[in-house]
């Protein structure tokens, strides 16, 4: 996979079960889910092996993108893996993983078909995922009482 892969983390300064409460439910998923500006209409989300996710992600000044995808793995507090099949094409994992008392990364690891592929969507995905972590942190804080 050398070369097909972008990998984006973040530590948060958060429990770990909070982290993933907030990918695993759809109501808080919808609030954080993409890059800035964006929001989120999530017509199914059956978190399950074998389940579908699908939603569109509406753009800050036009466009609504359509998005499909098949979860492949579900790990509570671990991992969540799905494999997309609307384009852009490409296998994702989100990480989480505990890393001290009240603290956790998430990580976000895209896996592409070739090089090529990964190289051109590499220079828009990796400041887009930044976007996705600020606004991931801003839903944990109001959940906290601090934002």
């Amino acid at each position: 996979m050398e070369g097909r892969t972008v990998i984006s983390s973040r530590e948060l300064a958060t429990d770990v079960g909070e982290v993933y409460q907030v990918f695993a439910e759809a109501a808080l998923l919808k609030e954080w889910w993409g890059p800035e500006g964006f929001t989120n209409t999530i017509h199914l989300f059956d978190l399950r092996p074998g389940g579908r996710w699908v939603l569109t992600m509406h753009g800050p000044e036009k466009g609504n993108y359509e998005n499909e995808s098949i979860f492949e793995a579900v790990e509570p507090d671990k991992r969540v893996a799905w494999r997309r099949i609307s384009q852009p094409l490409f296998d994702m994992e989100v990480g989480f993983e505990g890393i001290g008392e009240g603290r956790s990364m998430i990580t976000f690891r895209m896996v592409f078909a070739s090089a090529e592929e990964c190289e051109k969507m590499r220079k828009f995905v990796e400041p887009k995922n930044e976007e996705n972590f600020d606004r991931l942190e801003r839903v944990l804080a109001k959940m906290k009482g601090q934002g």
